[in-house]
């Protein structure tokens, strides 16, 4: 015989049920509903109004975006349906049910206040002895933009569809005028295919508009980059008054070039290359992650597909950190950064770089591995002193921490989490995502790392 235990699902409650008693002491949800009610939150709750239906708390809604982003669930409709599906998520709605707009309205609404969060979660790790701030690892991952590659439109793709519109608009009026005279194909409106081929050429000519913006943004930029290079040329020819060897540096070329894109669906993501291969529509996500502790305590989000102009960025970034929460002594980043211009501006803000000079050898001989360092130059320049450190088995040893520190972060944010793409739109508010992503791991590490 049998022995089961019962299947009652009908016999109610004999007393009324609290949420509170759905979880376990120790749970992610319960921290995250501490961390977010020890937040300050008075820049949300100050900006709603008393008139009209009440609202739902803005920690509510923060808290189910916080532990949705840490539990790998980033869609407004998937977070509604949460707070019926999910214990956790119903602990933090209170029992409660926002519908997704209501979701994702106060997602936008607040993405520059959720963005000033993330040093107050900072705060608390370092106020419960999780987060040290010697060496930081900084590094980028690229993220794919909410908008398709295919959506992408060249200038000088852009040129010929409208030379075909215009075409075509002199054809239709051609039609219109001979409409008597000639046949008209059958379930063809001619005023409507003229406002539809309108409507494309003002959409075209705005975005030609801003591709030619955009060029000439970069011939500013890169024209002064000429000058210096001509000016440091010069220089060079006076200091040893012999003619420098070489070509000259060509000029920059003023105007959009053909191959200059922009994506229609969102003009402020950039074609960028992906791991693997291959090009996509991108935004570069950055991150400053703590050796040790793994907490991201800096990041940014920029167009540039290329490392080396983010260094200076996130070392503004580090620096208007609050004091409290130390100064970093040491920066490990890998070739993509390296620059003399980046070394200096490290030894500027009084934090010793280590930044990959080149690509690494694997398996280098026995005799290299052990090979004693050599003596440190005298009077060296930053890069050179930089350089002899990275060939010391100390500097080698500290190096080595870079590849466990913000890599393992992209990785479970990115193959873990499932964040390989913003849900939103245009560079400010995909920072504030960023942010939000960043922060609500920090708070899943800090749930790790605290003690019992």
């Amino acid at each position: 015989m049998s022995n089961f235990r019962t299947i009652d699902r009908g016999t109610g409650f004999l007393l009324p049920p609290s949420v509170d008693e759905w979880l376990p002491e120790k749970h992610l949800a319960r921290f995250v509903v501490e961390v977010v009610d020890g937040l300050d939150l008075r820049t949300m709750s100050g900006s709603y109004h008393g008139s009209g239906s009440a609202s739902y708390h803005p920690r509510m809604l923060l808290g189910i975006l916080v532990y949705g982003y840490a539990m790998g669930v980033f869609s407004s409709r998937k977070l509604e349906r949460a707070t019926y599906d999910s214990v956790a998520f119903r602990f933090i709605a209170a029992n409660d049910h926002p519908d997704h707009d209501t979701i994702a309205a106060f997602r936008r609404r607040f993405l520059k206040e959720i963005e000033a969060l993330f040093v107050q979660v900072l705060l608390l790790a370092r106020e419960m002895g999780v987060l040290k701030m010697g060496t930081v690892a900084l590094d980028g991952t690229k993220i794919h933009a909410n908008a398709s590659r295919h959506s992408a439109l060249s200038y000088e793709h852009a040129g010929k569809i409208e030379a075909q519109l215009q075409a075509e608009v002199a054809d239709l009026m051609a039609k219109a005028e001979a409409a008597d005279a000639a046949d008209i194909p059958d379930g063809m409106s001619i005023p409507d295919e003229l406002a539809r081929r309108e409507e494309r050429l003002r959409k075209l000519a705005e975005a030609r508009a801003k591709i030619e913006a955009r060029a000439k943004e970069r011939h500013a930029r890169e024209q002064a980059e000429h000058e210096a290079k001509l000016a440091a040329r010069q220089a060079k020819a006076e200091a040893s008054g012999k003619k420098p060897g070489g070509k000259p540096p060509e000029p920059p070329v003023a105007g959009p070039r053909p191959q200059d894109q922009i994506n229609l669906t969102d003009e402020e993501s950039r074609i960028m290359p992906v791991a693997g291969g291959g090009f996509d529509q991108c935004y570069n996500a950055q991150a400053v992650v703590a050796a040790g502790s793994l907490l991201v305590v800096a990041s940014a989000v920029s167009q540039a597909a290329n490392d080396k102009q983010q260094l200076e960025p996130m070392l503004d970034k580090l620096e208007s950190l609050p004091e409290e929460l130390g100064k970093p002594e040491c920066l490990l980043a890998d070739n993509g950064y390296f620059s003399a211009a980046n070394v200096a501006a490290c030894a500027q803000a009084k934090i010793d770089p280590l930044i990959a000079m080149g690509r690494q050898p694997h398996h280098p001989p026995l005799i290299e591995r052990f090979a004693a360092p050599p003596e440190a130059p005298k009077g060296a320049t930053p890069v050179e002193a930089m350089a002899h450190r990275l060939k010391t088995s100390a500097g080698q040893a500290l190096y080595a921490l870079r590849k466990q520190t913000p890599e393992p972060v992209f990785g479970i944010i990115k193959s873990a989490l499932g964040f390989r793409q913003f849900s939103l739109r245009g560079l400010d508010a995909v920072r504030g995502e960023w942010s939000l992503i960043t922060m609500a791991w920090n708070i899943r590490r800090i749930f790790a790392l605290a003690p019992a």
